[in-house]
């Protein structure tokens, strides 16, 4: 397994980022991983961590699981399927794998996933390839 690149200040994964998730995406050869501990600071209602942030680290270990091959893209549409809440305290296992290509664009899938490996949430999504001038600004990005 080896570490994702990320970018510091980014929201869920940057380590600079003060009020960011600062999550840690593992590549193991086919899939995006991270775990973390849902946390009553990103709560929506009381002690039920904020579906929203569950949406974004699910387009996180997405898009990780296609940068992992040093393919940078934006995300183009994803659909999040909600099956369970999380509540705080609770750990949450996070996997995205890629599921096909054509051209430029990238199908995933994802799932949040509890200690038992039941979905909380499950999520499929497409992802567009950088053109050069984007894709430079992303690249300059990464640590």
């Amino acid at each position: 397994m080896r570490e994702v690149v990320r970018y510091k200040k980014c929201f869920v994964c940057g380590e600079e980022n003060i009020g960011g998730l600062k999550a840690k995406f593992l590549w193991d050869g086919s899939q995006a991983t991270t775990t973390i501990t849902a946390l009553t600071e990103y709560e929506g209602y009381h002690g039920i961590y904020h579906g929203g942030i569950v949406a974004t680290l699910l387009d996180e270990v997405m898009l990780k699981a296609i940068l992992a091959k040093g393919i940078y893209t934006v995300t183009a549409e994803m659909t999040v399927r909600y099956k369970k809440p999380v509540q705080t305290g609770d750990t949450v296992r996070f996997v995205g794998r890629i599921v096909g290509s054509r051209g430029r664009l990238y199908s995933t899938e994802g799932e949040a996933l509890d200690s038992k490996g039941e979905p909380y949430a499950t999520a499929t999504a497409r992802y567009l390839e950088a053109k050069p001038e984007l894709k430079s600004k992303l690249v300059r990005s990464i640590e």
